[in-house]
């Protein structure tokens, strides 16, 4: 690996970067092999869009989908029979990376069905269902933050599974997330089960939040409101940093830590830039920490390879960001609300993309 790569040098400040893409392209082509070789990618991120994207636009899906539409089997299932053995490709690609950190990064996600989202028995079952057909250990299985992914997320959690938490819009949103996962590894530790063996990653999603609540400010119309433009992501994603070390690494964690129960690791998502007036790297220089995992899509992970500034900054202008979203609330935009409102807006989304994948393939 070159040191002057500005993406060693993140891994170097202890943040891991994972890639927020999977395709057949990128593991029959070697793409994913020499991001891990050359740029310390140490994770896989993927979801229905991104799926949707690969099985349609690759032609290494083609033989397999002719076979699948001709078996007779439901869509759901030729869906899992596509994406599954791509995600054990990528995960036997990063077992070294899982192997390496002692099991704190070489993971790729897969998310279950977006039709499930408001359903905690049938988001267990799926879960357990996708874990036991991917068998690998560097797995986590993707569930939503609504309330009854979070249901789900602390009854998988006390079953000894690994949980990657999408949809984090807001901090209330994240808290209950961490509080969610305090409860399911006091089960699971309780019962006897492997402490060590418990992973999580609350996925707070970045983006979004600047294009809605700038959608906001711009209606407002006031020069106090476009001040404050483009800069509620990176604020979020620092209160929720600043509300992971007071969860993880205070009093009421202690236990569990000593048990050897790792944190609810933050893991910045959503971080390409939507607005092309804004930097490329907006959700990447702000928010370099230890403890902490960024997403990147591809295009975001060359853009900071190429002109990326490497510093450790997501502790840096953390009362601005308390300031920054105080007065939002002075202008009337809550966050929370704004949290509620893209949470509605990102299960619809991935329900719209898991729909068109099953069209797709039938």
């Amino acid at each position: 690996m070159n040191p002057t790569n500005p993406l060693i040098a993140v891994k170097a400040l202890g943040q891991h970067l994972w890639l927020d893409n999977l395709s057949r392209t990128h593991l029959a082509e070697g793409i994913l092999a020499r991001l891990i070789a050359d740029d310390g990618i140490d994770g896989v991120t993927s979801n229905p869009a991104i799926f949707h994207k690969a099985i349609t636009g690759s032609p290494h899906y083609q033989a397999d989908l002719q076979r699948l539409r001709a078996s007779g089997i439901a869509p759901e299932a030729r869906v899992e029979a596509l994406v599954i053995p791509d995600v054990q490709a990528a995960c036997d690609l990063l077992r070294p990376a899982h192997a390496a950190s002692a099991g704190d990064a070489g993971y790729v996600s897969l998310e279950v069905a977006p039709a499930l989202a408001h359903d905690a028995p049938a988001t267990v079952a799926a879960a357990q269902r996708l874990a036991a057909a991917v068998g690998r250990d560097n797995l986590l299985i993707k569930v939503p933050a609504t309330p009854a992914g979070l249901i789900a997320f602390e009854q998988l959690t006390a079953l000894g599974l690994r949980v990657n938490v999408t949809l984090i819009f807001s901090l209330a949103q994240h808290a209950a997330v961490c509080d969610a996962y305090v409860r399911g590894a006091l089960a699971w530790v309780g019962r006897g089960g492997d402490a060590r063996r418990l992973r999580a990653v609350t996925s707070v999603f970045l983006s979004r939040v600047d294009t809605l609540v700038d959608r906001r400010l711009e209606a407002l119309g006031t020069p106090a409101a476009r001040a404050l433009a483009g800069k509620s992501g990176v604020a979020l994603a620092k209160r929720c940093y600043q509300q992971y070390l007071d969860r993880f690494h205070g009093p009421a964690f202690a236990d569990l830590a000593a048990a050897g129960v790792r944190p609810a690791t933050p893991l910045w998502a959503s971080t390409g830039t939507k607005n092309p007036a804004y930097s490329d790297v907006l959700y990447v220089e702000p928010l370099i920490g230890p403890e902490t995992i960024n997403t990147l899509p591809d295009a975001t992970l060359a853009a900071f390879r190429d002109h990326g500034r490497v510093a450790p900054t997501l502790t840096e202008g953390m009362d601005a960001a308390r300031a920054h979203i105080q007065a939002l609330a002075a202008l009337g935009i809550d966050l929370d609300d704004v949290g509620e409102t893209l949470q509605v807006e990102g299960v619809r989304l991935f329900a719209d993309a898991y729909d068109q994948l099953l069209a797709a393939v039938a």
